[in-house]
């Protein structure tokens, strides 16, 4: 495998709670796309490309009430490899009581090693009813509900970190007290995606807030999150801001070797040349081989045709290949289908940079009245009834 060199740095680690990572790196929990599957597929390139695994994979973000309520298709969801170490695991919740009970269930069952929380959430179902990148401006509400996560999981050796956006719009920034917030109730680190819900994921993440953050916590890690594409985006947010690690979302989608260019940077290491056409259609048949035994052959094909758009995109391919793909059905349709891209197609430069979702921002959302009162403890009504991964 050609190797390509890049900047230097120095090496790069990063401890949360009781886990050490020897790379700062954290896969962002993305609906619908990490799940262990896909989570296999990073660490197997990671470990393929880099010689190690040495990030952390969170799993795709699952519902507390779903959980609690042990709803079938939540704890399907909460599935890891058996060599998948740590273990890390995303709630979605609004609910201090509901909350608790989530987090002792996940620590007394053993179902992870790591509880995330997510505040982040700009989706109109979830903000509208006060769910997601909403509930930050209820100060004490926020309190609650990450303190009754550390409480649940105290002693237990399981950390509890908690991911937001700078706020609901530019004239409501929440960033700088949930840091301050989660610091206090015994978050083992924070994590900042610089883009306001009203921003979604359109326009430019803004990193001086994560320096702003990172200045303002000052125990604790702080990672940033929001446009990286690249090994170089991350080294530069790190340099910019001075946070303590990066977390990766619509950077990976379609390229989940990623991890493994990112691992090489912060260990110092060479940087792998990006895979060829044909190297990416391997990985492409894994992927599929991986969401088959997840799911099923039929559930898991449907899966893959989203992140074919992903993986083909800036590769020649053709608009009637494209569209058999689209529509794949089997494992061997799949295979065949992918015999005929040009296997020797080196990496081009139009498949870097953004991918997934992007939109364009739009006033968020939220219930009547939420904006009045930012220490009303009040539980939104019917926020947490929802399926996981929404």
């Amino acid at each position: 495998m050609t190797l390509t060199t890049h900047r230097p740095t120095s090496a790069r680690s990063l401890r949360i709670g009781p886990i050490s990572l020897r790379s700062p790196v954290v896969l962002a929990p993305m609906a619908g796309v990490t799940n262990v599957a896909f989570r296999t597929l990073c660490r197997e390139l990671e470990q393929a490309r880099a010689g190690t695994v040495s990030g952390l994979y969170v799993c795709e973000m699952v519902t507390a009430r779903a959980l609690v309520e042990r709803h079938p298709v939540t704890l399907h969801m909460t599935t890891f490899a058996p060599e998948e170490s740590p273990r890390s695991l995303q709630l979605y919740t609004v609910d201090p009581d509901t909350t608790y009970a989530a987090a002792k269930m996940i620590v007394d069952e053993g179902m992870a090693d790591h509880i995330d929380m997510n505040f982040g959430c700009p989706v109109p179902k979830v903000t509208r009813r006060g769910g997601g990148s909403a509930i930050p401006y209820k100060r004490r509400l926020f309190g609650q509900i990450v303190g009754a996560a550390v409480r649940a999981a105290e002693g237990s050796g399981v950390p509890v970190t908690v991911k937001f956006r700078i706020g609901i719009d530019d004239a409501h920034h929440t960033h700088l007290d949930a840091g301050r917030i989660a610091e206090q109730e015994g978050a083992a680190a924070v994590a900042l995606h610089a883009r306001t819900a009203a921003q979604r994921y359109s326009g430019a993440a803004d990193w001086s807030q994560i320096a702003a953050l990172k200045q303002h916590v000052t125990t604790i890690p702080v990672l940033g999150n929001g446009d990286i594409f690249n090994a170089d985006d991350a080294l530069a947010m790190m340099e910019q801001t001075g946070c303590d690690g990066v977390v990766i979302g619509r950077g990976c989608l379609g390229r989940p070797w990623l991890f493994a260019e990112l691992s090489a940077a912060f260990t110092g290491r060479p940087i792998a040349t990006p895979p060829t056409l044909g190297e990416v259609a391997d990985i492409m048949r894994r992927h599929g081989a991986l969401l088959a035994a997840h799911f099923g052959e039929d559930k898991g094909m449907r899966d893959m045709r989203k992140h074919i758009a992903w993986y083909l995109h800036g590769f020649p391919a053709g608009a009637d290949l494209r569209r058999a793909l689209a529509l794949v059905k089997t494992l061997d349709e799949l295979d065949a289908l992918l015999g005929e891209l040009d296997g020797e197609v080196p990496f081009p430069p139009a498949a870097s940079g953004p991918r997934g979702r992007q939109g364009s921002p739009s006033s968020v959302t939220l219930p009547e009245g939420w904006l009045d009162d930012p220490d009303d403890l009040t539980v939104p009504e019917g926020a947490d009834v929802m399926h996981s991964g929404g």
